[in-house]
């Protein structure tokens, strides 16, 4: 095995300092969080499962992880469904648009999180542009909940992540041979006929690689969840947050982050398995 490494020109020295890093920074902090989970009082002197037994035993902490998947799942498909419109657009541009497309795409990442997420704000509340023009056009007596909801939280989260699904799409779409298309139509396929049997089977690996990407990141936007969210919302993120800044319980709250590490991983693991069946599919 060294010497097939050598051969290609690597040597494992060089991954050194990165493995360096990725301990100091990453494995470290994990194995102390788990370390603090595994004590059972606030004053850490005893040692036990009780807090993983207390949230996996508390149908409010249930309700808060399932709340939380549900607000991920739901931004993933919202951001499926507008982004793989945009990298098909995107694909089919001539040159000039394509430039403007992609400043377009990037924006939300370009922008800060805070400032964002405070736009959304304008654009939600109660007296906020979306509830004026809607009152002013004569559609609504009153102005709707929009802020502080979960309809509301899932468009400003799929806004914020929306380049994340479109940039492995377009990625995608771009290494599908144009020829494939015009030999379905040649043989008598329709456009929705090459649609879901060409281009979308090759296309799945940037679909999942998106869906993972904007999955993972939904679940852990605490900004945009505590502001647009609001209080009366608890997710993830922010009950941890209550735990460690308002109860001080710092077991309970390390207990709740590895709950949670564990089921964004085997979310990923998921993804990472129907990758590789869409990869399967592709080059079969």
């Amino acid at each position: 095995m060294k010497r097939v490494i050598h051969d290609f020109g690597y040597d494992l020295k060089l991954a050194l300092p990165l493995a360096g890093f990725f301990l100091v920074f990453f494995i470290t902090p994990l194995l102390m969080l788990i370390f603090v989970s595994l004590h059972t009082d606030i004053e850490m002197k005893q040692f036990g499962l009780d807090q993983f037994r207390k949230f996996l035993s508390d149908p409010y902490s249930l309700s808060v992880l399932g709340q939380t998947l549900l607000i991920g799942a739901e931004t993933t498909a919202l951001c499926l469904l507008l982004g793989f419109p945009l990298a098909w657009l995107f694909i089919r541009s001539p040159s000039w648009l394509r430039g403007v497309l992609i400043l377009i795409i990037l924006l939300p990442l370009l922008t800060s999180v805070v400032v964002r997420t405070f736009a959304w704000i304008v654009i939600l509340g109660r007296l906020g542009i979306v509830n004026s023009a809607l009152m002013t056009l004569g559609l609504i007596d009153t102005p709707l909940r929009l802020l502080y909801s979960e309809g509301g939280l899932v468009i400003a989260l799929a806004q914020v992540h929306l380049p994340l699904m479109v940039l492995p799409i377009i990625t995608a779409l771009s290494r599908i041979d144009p020829n494939l298309a015009d030999a379905s139509a040649a043989l008598g396929a329709g456009a929705w006929r090459t649609f879901l049997r060409i281009t979308v089977p090759l296309t799945l690996a940037g679909i999942i690689a998106g869906c993972l990407l904007t999955y993972c990141m939904s679940l852990t936007a605490f900004i945009t969840q505590t502001l647009i969210g609001g209080g009366q919302m608890m997710l993830m993120p922010g009950y941890i947050y209550q735990q460690v800044a308002a109860a001080q319980n710092w077991p309970f709250a390390a207990a709740i982050s590895v709950i949670f590490l564990f089921t964004v991983l085997a979310a990923v693991t998921v993804f990472n398995l129907l990758g590789r069946l869409a990869q399967g599919v592709e080059h079969g």
